[in-house]
């Protein structure tokens, strides 16, 4: 796992299990994403599909008559993370004109998702009126897994590379001292903006595009956002369509600054 620990990010090559479960998982995504009880998710003037634990797919994986999930890119984590049961996973869909402004987004907040691809730090969540940011969820990796094919242009994930070694070094300063438990009290908000613009000085912009039967995993703490969609991009009426795997260490210990 060099790639994923030195640059925050990597890409694994075409697997046929994991395209059979990508081909089951994009049956049931689909009939999801169109459920009425689901449109809650649509965003951005109907440009993109959040689809926060949208798959109903069962704690290791399997989904639609798929076996469990399987492949190097999962077994890979598992192996550095141990095997952390998989929650709903989350089914991102971005369709053609993405991004438009989300609802009650100010011209500000639109601006740094049209040019800035909303690059974040996942976890890292908005509370309260002034809108501060607090630990509220410890990932140990994020595995993305195409659903749908399309080409370079259609919204791919993009990745800062290094930008991991940036934030676990901002966050452990903020964090010195304090009990892990008690890390969702830290108001982040400033030391985090502070640092995704040291992020956008130093660390190259990486675009991840992949097909179905591929595999790319990001490391928890690498910024990241989606690119808008390009002209001309192709993808199939459904969408660029990812489901994307975050799972959470069972107890607030401190591996989310000191696991590798």
């Amino acid at each position: 796992m060099k790639d994923l620990l030195e640059t925050g990010w990597a890409r694994f090559a075409f697997d046929p299990s994991v395209a059979a479960w990508a081909e089951a998982a994009f049956t049931v995504a689909k009939e999801r994403v169109n459920a009425p009880e689901e449109q809650r998710w649509l965003y951005c003037e109907g440009t993109w599909f959040v689809g926060v634990d949208t798959l109903p797919n069962a704690p290791d994986g399997a989904v639609g008559g798929s076996g469990p999930l399987t492949g190097q890119a999962w077994e890979a984590m598992s192996a550095l993370y141990g095997r952390l049961p998989l929650h709903r996973g989350q089914v991102s869909v971005m369709y053609p004109g993405y991004p438009r402004p989300k609802d009650g987004e100010g011209d500000a907040a639109f601006g740094y998702r049209l040019r800035r691809d909303a690059a974040h730090v996942d976890g890292l969540l908005l509370e309260g009126p002034d809108r501060r940011r607090y630990l509220k969820e410890r990932h140990a990796f994020i595995l993305g897994l195409p659903l749908t094919t399309c080409n370079a242009g259609a919204s791919p994930l993009s990745v800062w590379e290094g930008s991991h070694n940036v934030m676990r070094a901002t966050f452990s300063e903020a964090l010195d001292g304090v009990a892990p438990e008690a890390w969702d009290e830290v108001d982040l908000t400033e030391i985090y903006k502070a640092a995704r613009r040291r992020v956008f000085d130093t660390c190259k912009r990486r675009l991840l595009p992949a097909r179905p039967g591929e595999a790319y995993v990001v490391h928890r703490l690498a910024v990241h956002g989606v690119a808008p969609w390009e002209d001309g991009a192709e993808a199939p009426e459904e969408g660029r369509m990812i489901v994307y795997f975050r799972p959470e260490w069972p107890d607030p210990g401190d591996q989310w600054l000191t696991a590798p």
